[in-house]
């Protein structure tokens, strides 16, 4: 800032007074609780189902690869739809795209807890999928408009992610407590927390607009291939890799994938610029987002199956054994946020990407016929490291990129995140779809896991350093 200039001669040259910060826009404490709210909403309900998967196979009498969908319906269109979801965020408005989201989401719970049958089920989690994706990246663009000031935007945003983080890690917990009742519980539970939600939203103010196009040809391309990619994956467990509709789904895949590329390279108005995707913060925080959700997604699925099917505990207790797991993850985000202070970015995502490949790896060494108490234990420290590492590395997205575009870089962040999600669950249920072989099966794709994590600490070492100086 330069000096002020002196009135008189006789006057001493002063420094002009330093700017005050940025202050919160009005209604600001209602925006962030509904964030709040409705982030955990839609991360609980990622991982809620899980436990109760055997009820779901019983009541509807579904083989896994019918169970699988019940999973990966909902991952599949969060992850398509958060492409464009960004860019809608960004042209209706943040707090109008958070509310739309929301209310489609509650809808949606309703009545995958009505389904009849297996298929209306999943035709449900689809749109649940549809309203995640909405929410999402608008609870980020949400906090970003809401606090203009970086040091207390870094905050909500360590809030956020401690949020999004108990929701996934209590997921489970309350699937095996509402499983007791009954199954279709999972969803009707999603009701009067979504309405808390939506009636805090309205003291919040409205977002601004952008002028932001939608790109139909970009979004159906992203369905398509994640959608055929899904497919085979889930398929190939049940018939193998070379059945005729497993080779053709890939297909699809592919051609969807290159037709995606040139629509984003030629066409007007892209959903996600090419130069944000070739931007390397973008990039490695996408491949390091798909990377966490393939362990920790994929461990809280094989595990939720495991506990039940291999060691016969019930919905209940199986749930309860997620419990510290649950409990210990709601005190990583304030600790990674200090460490993010001090030291960077880099410093709790390395340390809580270690964490979580020690904790997959770990598993993979205990026996068939170990108890069940150190596969609880050995949970901790893989959603700890996860707890840890996402806040961090989203704050550090946000910071690097402008803020017209907070809207679609959040939304292809957790689209690489949602996407890593559900091929990890068409992975690795395929891998213990054949009883007799559960453990082996569970024992690969927990190495799997592990791999992929520990691979993605040499992507986060390939960020450029990033210090935040305390405020």
């Amino acid at each position: 800032m330069s000096p002020s200039v002196p009135s008189a001669p006789s006057t001493p040259l002063r420094a002009a007074p330093a700017d005050p910060p940025p202050r919160s826009r009005p209604g600001g404490r209602a925006a962030m609780a509904a964030v709040l709210v409705g982030f955990f909403t839609i991360m609980v309900d990622a991982m809620i189902v899980n436990v109760a998967l055997p009820s779901i196979g019983r009541g509807f009498g579904s083989a896994m690869t019918g169970l699988q969908w019940v999973v990966d319906g909902y991952t599949l269109t969060f992850a398509a739809f958060l492409l464009s979801a960004g860019a809608i965020s960004d042209r209706i408005g943040a707090r109008q795209a958070f509310a739309a989201g929301l209310a489609l989401f509650v809808a949606a719970s309703l009545v995958c807890g009505l389904a009849p049958g297996l298929g209306v089920l999943v035709a449900a989690r689809l749109v649940q999928g549809v309203g995640a994706a909405m929410v999402l990246p608008s609870s980020l663009a949400l906090l970003r408009e809401t606090f203009p000031d970086p040091a207390e935007r870094a905050r909500a945003i360590a809030l956020w992610g401690v949020s999004g983080a108990v929701g996934a890690a209590a997921g489970p917990v309350a699937g095996g407590l509402l499983t007791v009742i009954d199954w279709r519980m999972v969803f009707f539970v999603n009701l009067p927390v979504g309405a808390v939600a939506l009636l805090l939203l309205r003291y919040a103010q409205p977002s601004p607009r952008q002028a932001v196009p939608f790109d139909l040809a970009g979004q159906l391309a992203a369905v398509a291939a994640m959608g055929g990619l899904t497919y085979a994956a889930i398929e190939a467990g049940a018939v193998g890799f070379g059945a005729p509709r497993v080779l053709a789904a890939l297909a699809v895949a592919v051609v969807s994938a290159v037709v995606y590329v040139l629509a984003q390279a030629r066409g007007r108005h892209p959903m996600t610029p090419l130069p944000l995707l070739r931007s390397r913060t973008m990039s490695l925080t996408a491949a390091i987002g798909f990377a966490l959700n393939v362990g920790f997604y994929g461990m809280i699925f094989l595990l939720g199956l495991y506990l039940q099917q291999v060691h016969g505990l019930s919905a209940l207790a199986t749930g309860v054994a997620f419990l510290p797991m649950s409990v210990l993850t709601s005190f990583v985000g304030p600790v990674a946020a200090r460490l993010a202070t001090r030291f960077g970015a880099r410093m709790p995502m390395v340390t809580g990407q270690l964490l979580m490949a020690t904790g997959l790896l770990s598993m993979v060494a205990l026996p068939a016929t170990a108890p069940v108490w150190p596969t609880v234990l050995l949970m901790v420290p893989v959603a700890a490291g996860g707890g840890m590492a996402m806040p961090a590395m989203t704050a550090l997205l946000l910071e690097r990129v402008p803020a017209e575009r907070a809207g679609v870089a959040s939304g292809v962040l957790n689209a690489a995140r949602q996407l890593g999600g559900a091929l990890a669950v068409a992975a690795f249920g395929a891998l213990v779809a054949d009883r007799a072989r559960f453990v082996s099966g569970l024992h690969t794709g927990l190495l799997i896991a592990a791999a992929v994590v520990a691979a993605s600490v040499a992507a986060t070492w390939l960020l450029e350093p990033v210090r935040r100086a305390a405020r």
